[in-house]
């Protein structure tokens, strides 16, 4: 799978014109056109104009791509007619609740990878087999409408939701792709941002959507290894290639015994580490979601 850094996807009402102009300056390593929930009902063919004419332009590198209205809604048909043409990156569908569904949305994006929302209760009891489905590229939790459904309340530990978030993980991991925090909505709280991201982070996310950008910086840096992961990671791959190179049938570092899973994974920090660096931001390129 594709290891290019995917840690902000910022979410963009396509008819805001003015929005779209600054997301070309900004350092989100994907943006995602919205054609559902931020446009207006009567502003929704313009907006679908809108996006079409936009994933065509220079975003600074950053990925683009475009969120249909989900299955059951007026727009449907003409919003994936729309995005299958277009230069869009990938495709987002809302409210996936199961296999079938996403096979369908596939063969609609006309072989544009596709990020399947799992925001409700069916779709986290199918989420495995969504995941399972060809051309699915990743998953993105959808926490607003998956709260409305459960009648749950969570508070910042977002403890009702850690079940989801976890099957959300699995699901992605067992099926070799990507999955994506939902987003944080309380615009300004840094800390509150900076705590619910650590989490995603902690819970094997491998992004988080964002609705602002002054929430890219905080989401950017924590899904970065630290200079501390990057120098463990490299004196863990030492300390193997040394005790295997003497012959020694264990390998050990800082008192911990080295395994060969332990070496990947440090292979695996210092690669990203290694792609945000040669990439600095805003100089990311643009790549096409890779899919096993």
């Amino acid at each position: 799978m594709d290891l290019r850094p995917r840690r902000t996807l910022l979410y963009l009402p396509a008819s805001n014109a003015r929005a779209i102009e600054k997301a070309r300056t900004l350092p989100a390593d994907s943006v995602i056109l919205d054609l559902e929930d931020a446009v207006a009902p009567e502003m929704k063919p313009a907006a679908r104009e809108a996006a079409v004419a936009a994933v065509g332009g220079d975003f600074g590198g950053s990925e683009v791509g475009i969120r249909v209205n989900g299955f059951g809604t007026d727009w449907v048909e003409a919003d994936f007619a729309a995005a299958a043409r277009s230069k869009a990156a990938f495709v987002v569908v809302p409210k996936v609740d199961g296999p079938e569904q996403a096979a369908k949305a596939v063969a609609l994006a006309g072989g544009k990878p596709l990020l399947a929302m799992v925001e409700t209760p069916r779709g986290v009891q199918q989420v495995d087999a969504i995941a399972d489905v060809p051309g699915v590229a990743g998953l993105i939790a959808g926490f607003a409408d998956l709260t409305k459904d459960l009648r749950a309340r969570p508070g910042a530990d977002r403890l009702p939701l850690l079940y989801a978030a976890s099957r959300i993980v699995l699901a992605a991991r067992a099926s070799g792709i990507l999955a994506f925090d939902g987003v944080f909505t309380a615009i300004g709280d840094d800390a509150g941002l900076e705590r619910e991201t650590r989490q995603a982070v902690e819970l094997g996310f491998d992004g988080k959507t964002c609705i602002h950008p002054a929430q890219l910086d905080s989401v950017n840096r924590l899904f970065a290894p630290s200079p501390d992961e990057v120098a463990h990671a490299r004196g863990l791959i030492d300390a193997h290639r040394l005790a295997m190179a003497e012959g020694k049938a264990v390998a050990t570092f800082k008192g911990k015994m080295v395994e060969v899973l332990h070496v990947v994974e440090a292979e695996r920090t210092l690669k990203i580490a290694e792609l945000i660096g040669e990439l600095g931001g805003l100089a990311e390129k643009a790549v096409e979601f890779a899919t096993e």
